[in-house]
C-alpha cells in the first residue's frame, strides 16, 4: 500500500490500523538537538483524543505517545523518530457488517475495488484513527516552528450551516468546538444535539492560520507552498475542499479588486492568504477546510453487497456526531509539517548559498 509518506525533508510515513495492535509514525529529517519527551505529545493528543466531547465517538483511547527510537538523553539525534500509539479499546463485532456491505459516502467500496482484501474492522487503515499518529507527528513539526516564532491555529468557523459571525480569537480558548463565535458556538451546539438525536450527522468548515512565517518558502512550480498545503490538508479523511486566502470569492472579483497593493510597510490586503506564486509572502497564511459529515450514520441507507446486490444497512456502532472539533488538531498538524518542511528546504537552500 503506498502513499503513506508526506514530506520532502521533514518526511513523515504513518502505520497501522484502527483495531490492530496500534498506530503510529516514523519522522525522518528532523534536525538533532530537540528536546522531546513522551509527555510533550500529551496536550496535543488530548485535542483529538475519542471519548472525551458529547458528540464524539464513546471510543476510549488514552493515546499516549511512546517513543521507540531517535531520542536519546531528552534530545533528538537526528536519525528516524519512530512513534507507537497503542489500540486499547477497538470493538470490532460491529464492523462485521461490512464484510458483506459498503457504507454509503465511506471509503469502503473504494478500498474493495482497489485492494480486495483489507481489514475494514473500523474502516483500517482509511479510518480516522490513523490521524492520532499526525498529530503526534505534528507536534514534532511544532517543535522546530516555535524556534522560528511561526504559530498554527484552527477554529470553526461553520458547523450545521451555522456561520461564525463575530471573530474573538480569545473565545477559543476553552471553547468545545473551538469557535471564536459564543453565539454562533451555542447554535452549532443545539444542531450537533438534533443530528445525534436522529442518528445523523453535520459537517463543517475549518479555518487554519499562520503566523510568523517568513517570505520565500515554496517553490515556482510543483511543489507551490500553497499546492503543498493543499495535498496535506486535503489528505485528511473527512475534507472535501479547501480555499486559500480569498478562495473562490477571488473569481467573483475584479483584479483591482483581489490584488493586495504593496506599501514600504506591506500588503495593504491579504486576498492571497500569504501566498504569491507558491511562495510565503510573509503575511498570515489563511487556509479554510471543508469538512464532510460523518458518513457512519444510524439512519437506514440503501447500498449494495460485495456481490452487487442491493441491500439496507444502518450502522450501530460508536461514531462521532462531527468531525469537528476533533479534527482542528489534525489540520493544525498538517500544515505544521508542511511548513517546518518548506521551511527546511528554505534553509537548506540559503546554506548552499552561503547565507
Amino acid at each position: 500500500m503506498a502513499g503513506n509518506t508526506f514530506g520532502d525533508i521533514f518526511r513523515v510515513t504513518t502505520y497501522g490500523e484502527s483495531h490492530g495492535k496500534g498506530i503510529g509514525a516514523v519522522i525522518d529529517g528532523c534536525p538533532s538537538g530537540i528536546g522531546l519527551s513522551s509527555q510533550d505529545f500529551d496536550s496535543e493528543m488530548g485535542r483529538r483524543r475519542p471519548g472525551l466531547g458529547a458528540f464524539d465517538t464513546p471510543r476510549k483511547e488514552e493515546d499516549r505517545v511512546e517513543i521507540l527510537s531517535g531520542v536519546f538523553e531528552g534530545l533528538t539525534t537526528g536519525a528516524p523518530i519512530s512513534l507507537f500509539i497503542s489500540n486499547k479499546d477497538a470493538r470490532s463485532k460491529s464492523y462485521e457488517i461490512l464484510k458483506a456491505l459498503f457504507r454509503p459516502g465511506h471509503a469502503d467500496y473504494t478500498y474493495f475495488k482497489k485492494y480486495g482484501h483489507f481489514d475494514f474492522h473500523g474502516a483500517g487503515r482509511y479510518s480516522g484513527r490513523e490521524t492520532a499518529a499526525r498529530v503526534a507527528a505534528g507536534v514534532i513539526a511544532g517543535k522546530i516552528l516555535d524556534t522560528k516564532g511561526i504559530m498554527v491555529d484552527a477554529y470553526t468557523i461553520e458547523l450545521a450551516g451555522i456561520r461564525a459571525e463575530s471573530f474573538a480569537m480569545d473565545k477559543i480558548i476553552g471553547s468545545p468546538l473551538y469557535c471564536p463565535d459564543p453565539k454562533a458556538e451555542a447554535l452549532m451546539t443545539e444542531a450537533l444535539k438534533k443530528a445525534k438525536e436522529e442518528g445523523d450527522s453535520v459537517g463543517g468548515i475549518v479555518e487554519i492560520k499562520v503566523v510568523g512565517c517568513p517570505p520565500g518558502l515554496g517553490e515556482p512550480a510543483f511543489d507551490k507552498l500553497d499546492a503543498d498545503l493543499a495535498k496535506a490538508v486535503m489528505s485528511v479523511g473527512a475534507v472535501k475542499g479547501i480555499e486559500i486566502g480569498a478562495g473562490f470569492e477571488a473569481a467573483r472579483l475584479k483584479g483591482s479588486e483581489n490584488n493586495d497593493q504593496i506599501t514600504p510597510k506591506g500588503f495593504k490586503t491579504n486576498r492571497a492568504g500569504g501566498i504569491l506564486g507558491g511562495i510565503s509572502n510573509g503575511d498570515e497564511i489563511i487556509i479554510r477546510a471543508a469538512v464532510k459529515p460523518i458518513p457512519s450514520i444510524g439512519i437506514e441507507q440503501d447500498t449494495i453487497d460485495r456481490e452487487g446486490r442491493p441491500s439496507k444497512i444502518r450502522m450501530t456502532g460508536r461514531f462521532d456526531v462531527c468531525a469537528i472539533p476533533r479534527i482542528i488538531s489534525v489540520l493544525e498538524a498538517m500544515v505544521k509539517i508542511t511548513i517546518a518542511d518548506h521551511y527546511l528546504r528554505f534553509s537548506a537552500m540559503k546554506a548552499l548559498k552561503g547565507e
